[in-house]
């Protein structure tokens, strides 16, 4: 699990994530804590829902992780009275009967955040918390910077009232107007590079199919001399484009991307609403209210038989045309099959003259090679590793840019027998 790092010039210790788990039965519970106290977890336990919402009044949680069926009250009504009393606590319901459509219905409506099916194997129980205390400090981390940015905001203002009643002092408060003003352009820059390392983080494929697609718009922008608010807009959505997916389980974005037919209704669903849910996370930086509309409308299709909102032709705002385009175009290194993919789908996928302007001015773009998240079980002979390797101790076991032979892939296995490889695998396509 990566941890935070306090600057060097502070001495206070960095404090625990704290979890607080719930079971009618002790050595579950047990079990639990064993298993979180290892990775470094504050870990509380309640047998019963009376003492777990006693300890949610009490002391302030990072993540609640529930079982289902308990006398007293069932898990999903449990984490309903968390999310009142704690409403920034990531709530997953354990169960070993699994009624999906209640489960659905509890995540779309922010009843609970993921669900660990009984018995849970080791590995996902681990992603599924690191992955919901990631989108806990989210959350506040975001909280803290609105709160800073309402702050500045209120010294700007009564900086301007200044500036009127001493014009003597104009030079003197001008500089310290500037001096807020980038502050402010400081503290943006902080949202967005959080949102991009959680999104890293979280699914390193998508973090680096962003920089692909940024690298683009990039070019396009210059090609079409956008004005800089366009431009802004433009660039920031192709870093954040597929942010929604956080909430989505990683099995899913898997068989999403590589084998889309083995999804079910309620699954595809789930995926069709990341859009939505990337343009609610944008929502929390006032500066990306527009980037939201554009990533909410990065799925639409320019014949209306998109999602989420199935809208069509010019009804789609003129930048989510192009963002789809390039997008698109930045799938594969293989450019003359995604050209002619692209061309073919000109007037139903996508808006022709965002087709015209992508293909005019892609020749201009250097684009990242492509990357592909796999499993340890997938590495083959002959393939380059695209972010080193590292053991649980901190040892580089494969460098960046190492072609894969079969000792070397045999090696990592029997490594990883021993002490468990965590980190995603990232291999160029």
């Amino acid at each position: 699990m990566t941890s935070s790092t306090a600057p060097a010039d502070s001495a206070r210790p960095v404090s625990r994530p704290r979890i607080l788990v719930v079971d009618d039965e002790e050595i579950i519970l047990a079990s639990l804590k064993e298993i979180l106290s290892r990775e470094n977890y504050e870990v509380q336990t309640a047998s019963n829902a009376r003492v777990a919402l006693e300890l949610l009044q009490r002391d302030p949680i990072a993540l609640v992780l529930s079982d289902q069926r308990m006398p007293e009250m069932e898990g999903l009504a449990l984490l309903a009275q968390a999310r009142k009393l704690q409403p920034d606590a990531t709530r997953v319901l354990m169960t070993g009967v699994l009624n999906l459509a209640t489960v659905l219905d509890a995540i779309n409506h922010g009843e609970i955040y993921r669900f660990i099916v009984k018995p849970w194997l080791r590995e996902e129980l681990l992603v599924t918390v690191q992955n919901g205390i990631q989108r806990h400090e989210l959350i506040a981390r975001n909280a803290q910077l609105q709160a800073s940015t309402l702050a500045m905001n209120e010294k700007l203002a009564a900086l301007n009232v200044s500036l009127e009643k001493q014009v003597a002092r104009e030079t003197d408060q001008n500089r310290r107007l500037a001096d807020m003003n980038e502050a402010l352009q400081q503290n943006f820059r902080h949202s967005i590079e959080l949102c991009l390392h959680t999104m890293q983080t979280f699914c390193p494929g998508l973090g680096a199919q962003a920089r692909r697609v940024h690298k683009l718009c990039c070019a396009l922008a210059d090609g079409l001399a956008l004005p800089p608010d366009e431009r802004q807009i433009l660039e920031i959505s192709a870093w954040l484009h597929d942010i929604g997916l956080v909430g989505v389980p990683r099995r899913l974005i898997r068989l999403w991307q590589k084998t889309p037919g083995e999804l079910n209704s309620a699954e595809l669903a789930l995926l069709h609403q990341h859009p939505a849910l990337g343009e609610e996370l944008a929502g929390f930086i006032h500066q990306l209210s527009e980037v939201g509309t554009v990533i909410r409308a990065h799925h639409e299709r320019f014949d209306g038989r998109g999602y989420p909102d199935g809208l069509a032709g010019e009804k789609i705002p003129w930048l989510a045309r192009l963002l789809s385009v390039a997008i698109a175009c930045a799938e594969s290194d293989d450019i003359h099959l995604h050209l002619d993919r692209i061309k073919h789908e000109s007037g139903r996928a996508f808006d022709p003259e965002a087709v015209r302007v992508v293909l005019r001015h892609r020749p201009q773009a250097v684009l990242p090679r492509k990357e592909q998240e796999v499993m340890l079980t997938e590495l083959r002979a002959g393939m380059v590793i695209a972010k080193g390797i590292y053991g649980a101790n901190g040892l580089l076991l494969v460098p960046e840019g190492q072609v894969l032979s079969d000792l070397s892939i045999e090696k990592l296995r029997n490594h990883s027998n021993v002490n468990s490889i965590k980190q995603s695998l990232l291999v160029y396509c």
